[in-house]
């Protein structure tokens, strides 16, 4: 117990650091992959504590080892950049409508005091292995379109930075991966750890008519409006055939979808998101949501592009990780201050770290608001910020403590989805298709092309 409050005082002494990181960031948000302040003000900070920077270079985000001095497991601890866009919250950009609705400034935040507590003299006392602190771009699966643009440009592989730092090899090397997200607990709650949450695959589905003069000449034009809603109709009509524990989701925007009122859409864009509880599940229901796509272009004689990408891997966070936050947060804020939370049908890349190695991914208390609405705030930073750093590094010594047998235990008791990064980099590129779904025939027959 000593032990223990000596980490969370080393951890107290830079909660103005903290408190005034979670304000710098709220201030200044930046969706993903476009977090190029936000990176540059924490590596800053970072290298001002004496730490020396892996720089992604050609996106925003970074990562840095501290090792203890003495061979052992590499633990993984993870901060998020990214804003959300929500144009009507009061805080948000005048211009880009970004902002911090998710609570990300104060992972950041979080991130940053873990990392300068770990650097006080005797934080790393007992400890074997190392640690490695990452600051990572591009969690809310937002603007696929501009993320489709940066990965036909050979920027980036991936919409989601901890699946773009995974194929990089920034995770190379590291045994488990752990962090806490903002959230709105219950009274007297501090975290909350839940089984996990569903994953997800990205769709840019663009519709493909012909123009005429909408009241001189309809007759001439297919109508991609016209195709897109009808295809949304006929998923909709899917809905009743969704397994209920796969919580399969489809939630669907309309982006584009004609330019001048008196001219019959030639074009119409839709993004969209396949939810799901398992790799099979999402893949499976991906196929009939495609369908209804495909038949429902072909009903008015226009194309479908259909673009579809991995999003994320279900997240499962691991039991015996589970337990040992469980008991670094109940040294801090007494028994009883972690609840066991239900299964989430949002979706985290952390569920792609989940797929290779023991992660764990709960949440804290200190939020007010509806999450990514408008009323969103971290409203108390000690439970917000200054708790679920203390409860980082108590999870990081009870991990690495004597001959990190806890660890090592994870380890060896972990049930990753797959055994390597390769298997997993190979499973979710087969979500991966791009195509005309809708193929016209010379004799006047249709096919419809919807699978990869």
């Amino acid at each position: 117990m000593e032990r223990s409050k000596q980490l969370m005082e080393m951890v107290a002494k830079y909660e103005n650091l903290i408190n005034e990181t979670a304000d710098h960031i709220w201030a200044n948000p930046e969706p993903g992959y476009r977090e190029w302040k936000t990176s540059a003000y924490m590596a800053e900070q970072f290298e001002a504590l004496g730490y020396t920077l892996t720089k992604a270079g050609n996106i925003p985000g970074f990562y840095t080892d501290l090792d203890t001095g003495k061979p052992g497991p590499k633990i993984a601890i993870l901060g998020e950049l990214d804003s959300l866009i929500v144009g009507n919250h009061p805080c948000a950009d005048p211009v880009t409508s970004a902002v911090h609705a998710c609570g990300h400034h104060a992972q950041s935040a979080i991130l940053l005091g873990v990392a300068a507590a770990m650097k006080e003299p005797g934080a790393l006392d007992g400890l074997c292995g190392s640690i490695r602190f990452m600051s990572v771009p591009a969690e809310e699966l937002i603007e696929l379109g501009f993320r489709e643009g940066l990965r036909k440009q050979g920027i980036i592989k991936y919409f989601g930075g901890k699946v773009e730092f995974i194929s990089r090899g920034y995770f190379d090397g590291v045994d488990m991966a752990m962090m806490i997200h903002s959230g709105k607990l219950e009274e007297g709650k501090t975290l909350a750890i839940g089984k996990g949450c569903n994953g997800c695959l990205t769709k840019n589905i663009t519709f493909k008519g012909v123009s005429a003069h909408a009241g001189g000449a309809p007759q001439n034009g297919k109508n991609a409006l016209y195709a897109a809603t009808c295809a949304l109709n006929a998923v909709n009509a899917l809905r009743e055939t969704f397994v209920d524990n796969e919580h399969i989701r489809f939630h669907p925007i309309i982006t584009e979808a004609g330019l001048a009122v008196n001219a019959i859409p030639e074009t119409a864009k839709v993004e969209s998101y396949v939810r799901g509880a398992s790799y099979d599940s999402i893949y499976k229901y991906n196929q009939k949501v495609n369908q209804a796509l495909a038949a429902s272009a072909a009903a008015l004689g226009c194309n479908v592009e259909i673009d579809d990408h991995p999003g994320y891997f279900p997240l499962n966070n691991d039991p015996n990780l589970s337990e040992i936050m469980t008991e670094a947060m109940e040294t801090i804020s007494g028994p009883g201050s972690v609840s066991e939370g239900t299964w989430g049908t949002g979706s985290t890349d952390m569920g792609d770290v989940s797929a290779i190695m023991p992660a764990i991914h709960p949440h804290c208390s200190g939020s007010i608001g509806i999450g990514h609405g408008k009323d969103y705030y971290v409203d108390d930073k000690r439970l917000g910020c200054l708790l679920p750093a203390q409860c980082l590094v108590l999870t990081a010594n009870l991990l690495l403590s004597d001959d990190a047998a806890r660890a090592k235990k994870v380890i060896a008791e972990a049930k990753p989805y797959f055994k390597s990064k390769e298997e997993y980099l190979a499973a979710i590129d087969r979500l991966t298709m791009d195509k005309d779904a809708v193929i016209y025939n010379e004799d006047g027959t249709v096919t419809l092309d919807f699978t990869k």
